[in-house]
């Protein structure tokens, strides 16, 4: 997808600290090194490095969190926002139920205190990474062409803890701080795009769960599940490619 975007635009992307090739720092004892704010300010702090004061921002599952939160905390720098395959953060949490819980085990597991989750991972990393992408709806290991780089960095124990720490904050963070935020809405025009077999689909409409968070908003079904940006990356690119087309120039 990323490069058949970077024919028409000037595309820059990041891993989020934690994960891939990007710094993994000390979790403090609240978490806040790794909340969607602290992932926010990095990717705000990259983009001013790199010269665009102004810019339209594209995130996928921890992504689109991250973009959602830019586009709270700089709405003056952030021209458009496109969020994949998520719900709103506070909404997941406070809409918690066994049919989501099953499908989403992660997101429970994950937060448990170290070294619990971290352990349990590391004892076969392909397992349970494996397990993720195939089981958010219909995917299948021939859907992701870059796997190998996947694997080399899910098997890094210092990636393991990042991630894990990211979902610990989700739950002890990110939630008070968007409890804090919940008059607050996105006022720039975005895009909420989803998996149509995944299992945010499954379980949400997910274009009503972010009504009273956007203002100016459309939302898309993309074939495939949670992971449809590697099932369906032509229908992707022309979603995005639609909405950014009728947007004005920065």
């Amino acid at each position: 997808m990323t490069p058949t975007l970077a024919g028409r635009y000037r595309v820059v992307t990041a891993d989020l600290r934690g994960y891939g090739a990007s710094f993994k720092p000390e979790a403090t004892l609240d978490l806040s090194n790794y909340s969607f704010r602290a992932m926010a300010q990095d990717q705000l702090a990259l983009m001013e490095a790199l010269g665009f004061s102004r810019f339209h921002v594209v995130g996928h599952d921890r992504g689109g969190r991250t973009a959602h939160r830019m586009a709270l905390d700089a709405p003056d720098r952030v021209a458009s926002l496109t969020v994949m395959d998520i719900v709103p953060t506070r909404h997941l949490w406070e809409t918690w139920s066994a049919p989501v819980a099953t499908d989403y085990f992660h997101w429970t597991f994950l937060a448990q205190p170290a070294p619990f989750p971290e352990r349990m991972i590391e004892a076969d990393p392909d397992a349970f990474f494996e397990r993720c992408l195939l089981g958010w709806g219909s995917a299948k290991l021939a859907d992701f062409p870059r796997i190998e780089a996947y694997r080399a960095a899910w098997r890094d124990p210092a990636t393991i803890a990042g991630m894990c720490n990211d979902y610990r904050a989700a739950l002890r963070v990110d939630w008070d701080l968007d409890r804090t935020d919940a008059a607050r809405r996105v006022g720039c025009p975005a895009l909420v795009l989803f998996g149509r077999e995944g299992a945010m689909a499954k379980h949400y409409d997910v274009a009503a769960t972010w009504q009273d968070y956007l203002d100016d908003m459309r939302a898309a079904a993309i074939p495939g599940g949670h992971f449809f940006v590697d099932q369906s990356p032509a229908e992707t690119v022309r979603a995005i490619s639609a909405f950014l087309d009728g947007l004005p120039a920065l």
